[in-house]
């Protein structure tokens, strides 16, 4: 898990509304997002037939 350092903006009676990360760690969510989407797309084709790169293109 990483440490995820944030600042909240909050209202005049102290609800949060938002929230400041700083831009390694907004990069790192991002990156780990992007994985976890990758991983379920994986997963989906998973059991689909592979095609040759000759059957593949002549699909086109």
């Amino acid at each position: 898990m990483i440490n995820i350092k944030r600042q909240y903006i909050v209202t005049d009676n102290d609800r949060k509304i938002r929230v400041v990360l700083d831009i390694e760690t907004f990069e790192k969510i991002e990156e780990l997002l992007e994985d976890c989407g990758l991983a379920l797309s994986m997963e989906e084709v998973e059991e689909e037939e592979t095609l040759s790169q000759s059957e593949a293109l002549s699909a086109r």
